[in-house]
């Protein structure tokens, strides 16, 4: 119950992933790089904040603007002030209207002398400015920024009609206000007393350049935030150009492997790409082809055990049939035995097929320790000479150099390869002929070798005797007692022990077969 509750839980996990990451990787990038971008963006709005700076400079300017020029008019005559209206509104670029106590307009620099600005009519610009209005006004909604009312000037010029007039003579302090022109630009209007006269001066101008130098600046960040925009796109769809398609390409190639309808099917290995997609494909690569040749090699076992099976299987078969139609009691027990011996046979062969297709893995689970080689070794040829499989051979060892010879292994596994060893060394030697074995260390490695006086190993064959279920026997020998499995287990349990296992021929030259068999040494000291 647990272990399916396990599995339930597991199998639930990718789709409960999938719903969270349902999103393209090449719109993740794009997201991550506009997002910044938004955030970069969004100090447009706070250019705002620079316009009510440069409101605010501008409003202090106009008051001290206007308190000098009152002062500057405060006690003078009419004329004078005229004159005085006349040349400072043309050289500051202002509109000053002077009224008396009573309320009336006295002097308009702009009837004094031609007109130091004029209002832009918003009909007789081309369309750029129109957009550069919009622009405006959505930037006031968005930050929410009170409307400015409209300046208009009031038909009878009476100080009744300015509220900032009649608020600085109701006060007696400069009183500062906004108005918008015909094309939004701000007005700024200062009013302040003269005096103790009950005069009041009002200043007005036209400061198109606050509007001019935001628009710039919106323009200008505009400018460098859509070239960022476009740039960020483009290098954003690289970089996912270089992500995605290969990723893609491994995906189509693994769903056709997966689905196994091409046999041929190339994983692409990216040989160019040396950055962590590179080492992803050709990982995918090699373990493609290992799982192909994995794949391979157990059909081929599976062809290989199905062909041993059935010549026994035949002759079993074949032996049972003929053995109800035979009354000759010799020859049924002919056929007895032969069908015992099939039986026997069968079983063999069923038993090492079982550990041959256990032994990958067992050892990829076992923890290695020390093994001493040469003890191991006698160990096991005492036991053999005390259960006298070796016949009339006799096991001679020798260990060249000093000190022990210890390999990380298995020991039970590294006895099964020894055991095999011997077993073909005692098959294959002569009557009374010795089986030298030798262990000796060479560079770090343990190194046995199993040499016998027989007829030798032709060289064409010194691989093909390590393949499943091929065996080259002496004719003596009784048939079925080998599955020609041996020497392809040992090989398997050297190769999962980073040994080495190879046949060639004696070192001193004389007929006979030999196995050399190599092992990585245990290092003698822990730290190494």
């Amino acid at each position: 119950m647990a272990e399916r509750s396990h599995a339930r839980i597991a199998a639930s996990l990718p789709v409960r992933l999938g719903l969270s990451w349902r999103v393209s990787l090449t719109a993740r990038i794009l997201a991550v790089n506009i997002i910044a971008l938004a955030l970069m963006a969004g100090s447009l709005f706070y250019i705002d904040s620079y316009r009510r700076e440069l409101l605010d400079e501008r409003f202090r300017l106009a008051r001290s603007e206007a308190e000098i020029t009152a002062q500057a008019l405060s006690g003078e005559s009419l004329d004078r002030q005229r004159n005085l209206i006349a040349r400072i509104g043309t050289t500051q670029k202002l509109r000053l209207r002077l009224y008396d106590a009573d309320g009336d307009l006295v002097a308009d620099s702009f009837k004094l002398a031609p007109p130091s600005y004029r209002f832009i009519d918003p009909d007789s610009e081309p369309w750029l400015q129109d957009a550069a209005r919009l622009l405006d006004q959505g930037m006031d909604f968005l930050l929410g920024a009170r409307r400015i009312p409209a300046y208009r000037n009031p038909p009878e010029q009476a100080i009744q009609d300015w509220p900032v007039a009649r608020e600085a003579l109701a006060t007696g302090e400069t009183r500062i206000d906004q108005k918008a022109a015909p094309d939004q630009t701000p007005v700024i209007l200062a009013a302040t007393p003269l005096g103790d006269r009950g005069e009041i001066l009002l200043m007005t101008r036209n400061a198109r350049d606050i509007t001019e130098n935001v628009r710039m600046a919106r323009q200008t960040l505009a400018i460098i935030v859509g070239a960022a925009l476009g740039v960020s796109i483009l290098l954003s769809l690289f970089l996912a150009r270089t992500i995605v398609d290969p990723l893609r390409k491994l995906v189509r190639a693994t769903v056709r492997v997966r689905l196994g309808r091409e046999r041929s099917v190339v994983v692409p290995r990216l040989p160019d790409r040396r950055d962590e997609i590179g080492l992803l494909a050709r990982a995918v690569s090699d373990m493609t082809g290992a799982l192909r040749l994995r794949i391979d090699a157990v059909e081929r076992f599976a062809a290989d055990v199905a062909h041993e099976l059935k010549n026994p299987l035949t002759s079993l078969r074949s032996a049972l049939e003929n053995l109800e139609r035979v009354d000759d009691p010799d020859l049924r027990r002919q056929l007895v035995t032969v069908a015992n011996d099939d039986v026997r046979r069968i079983d063999f062969l069923v038993t090492e097929i079982a550990d041959a297709s256990r032994i990958d893995a067992q050892l990829s689970r076992t923890t290695f320790e020390p093994v001493d080689m040469n003890s191991l070794l006698r160990a096991l040829v005492a036991e053999r000479a005390q259960r006298g499989v070796n016949g009339a051979s006799e096991v001679v060892i020798a260990q060249t150099g000093a000190g022990p010879l210890v390999a990380p292994g298995d020991a039970p596994r590294l006895e099964r390869v020894l055991q095999n060893l011997l077993d073909n060394a005692v098959s294959f030697s002569p009557e009374g002929a010795p089986i030298d074995v030798t262990l000796e260390s060479v560079k770090s490695k343990v190194r046995i070798t199993i040499s016998d006086h027989g007829p030798g190993i032709p060289k064409a064959a010194r691989e093909r005797i390590f393949e499943r279920f091929h065996s080259l026997r002496p004719s003596s020998e009784e048939f079925g007692r080998h599955s020609g499995l041996g020497l392809s287990i040992a090989r398997t349990i050297v190769d999962a022990h980073s040994g080495s296992l190879f046949a060639t021929d004696r070192d001193d030259g004389l007929p006979g077969g030999c196995f050399v068999l190599t092992l990585p040494q245990w290092p003698s000291e822990p730290e190494a």
